[in-house]
């Protein structure tokens, strides 16, 4: 006997929209049965990990903060896999982006201008961009698999962060610790409502490119061509568009969004770079994308959910004393959950029998 997924002729439309809803429940039931097996009470955990991060008003600005540059990532993966083109690597782009922005406040500390900020985002962007057009390269002229090879430039990216911030780049004032120096003020991005918190432009940054990338996806040529390569390659040959073109724009786009995020999250919540910038946020953006249906509205929910994860598995270390590996745990559920609700709403499964000697095993 085998399993086999047989297409289902007709989808259900209202499945395919309760879908994400789906693996967010059962995200949740299979969480209360891991905390009940690690001898918590799971209404408390669900509660403490989901419901009180909501609670005060400086917690949302975190909460804004965590689901930036998942946003920002996420908009850029969407484009990329509805086109076809698997980005892996968003995790190595979002570290060369906070490089390559951090130059100026690291390199010419004594410059205080209003140009230093833009041109850091702008670098930031830019070096995304760059490191995602080697992915792009190997595929569209060597035919090469980019979930490989995107996926391994991510460990390429945070060994060079970790040479600099070790060597070249360390603060000389800074007792020998592998930390940079600290950005000047006009390298900081600012807070959105200091008063209430220190949430921080990046949130605003990543809600504009999600309605930007939406509205480019459903009302111009550029998202109809997205479209139509990624539903077939072959169609969109005979309407005159070109893969290879499609393979540039997506890489190069998630790319310099990826970077834009990494320079925001190293210039708005940390102030320097520092061998450890990331919690994982190119990793966690590719669920982010699945869960919004890879849809750039859709995005900015998933975005806060699994923003929400991140931020709930902080104060559940703090209130419950439970691992931070709780978090990718929810994380991984989720992924889990969303792709196998999908596969089951396009697919049914068969059971065939294998026959031996004419006889049905």
């Amino acid at each position: 006997m085998r399993i086999e997924l047989e297409k289902r002729p007709d989808v259900s439309k209202l499945f395919a929209f309760v879908s994400p809803l789906l693996a967010l429940v059962l995200t949740l039931v299979f969480g209360a049965i891991m905390f009940a097996m690690l001898g918590k009470d799971p209404v408390a955990a669900l509660y403490a990990f989901f419901i009180e991060p909501l609670l005060e008003v400086w917690s949302l600005h975190e909460l804004a903060i965590k689901a930036a540059p998942l946003i920002l990532i996420a908009v850029g993966l969407a484009v990329c896999y509805r086109s076809n083109n698997w980005n892996i690597g968003a995790e190595g782009q979002f570290t060369i982006g906070a490089i390559t922005g951090s130059y100026l406040p690291i390199v010419f500390y004594d410059w205080h201008s209003p140009l230093v900020l833009p041109l850091m985002l702008i670098l930031g962007a830019l070096g995304g961009a760059l490191f995602a057009a080697v992915p792009a390269l190997l595929k569209a002229h060597f035919n090469t698999n980019e979930i490989l090879t995107s996926l391994m430039l991510v460990y390429i990216a945070q060994l060079f962060l970790d040479w600099l911030i070790r060597g070249a780049w360390r603060d000389p004032k800074g007792f020998n610790f592998p930390v940079s120096r600290d950005f000047a003020t006009e390298a900081v991005l600012p807070a959105i409502w200091e008063e209430s918190g220190r949430a921080h432009w990046a949130f605003i940054f990543a809600i504009i490119a999600a309605v930007a990338a939406w509205f480019m996806l459903r009302y111009t040529l550029k998202g109809f061509q997205i479209v139509v390569l990624g539903q077939s390659e072959r169609a969109g040959r005979f309407a005159g568009f070109s893969s290879k073109k499609m393979i540039w724009f997506s890489f190069l786009f998630s790319g310099a969004l990826a970077g834009l995020a990494g320079i925001a999250e190293v210039s708005g919540s940390i102030g320097h770079l520092q061998p450890a910038i990331s919690p994982g946020y190119g990793f966690t953006a590719i669920i982010v994308a699945f869960l919004g249906r890879l849809n750039p509205l859709g995005i900015i929910a998933s975005g806060l959910v699994l923003g929400l994860t991140y931020l709930g598995g902080e104060a559940a270390q703090l209130s419950l004393g439970v691992s931070d590996k709780v978090t990718r745990v929810f994380q991984g559920l989720l992924l889990f959950f969303v792709l196998s609700c999908d596969t089951l709403i396009y697919y049914k499964i068969r059971l065939v029998w294998s026959r031996v000697g004419g006889r049905a095993a």
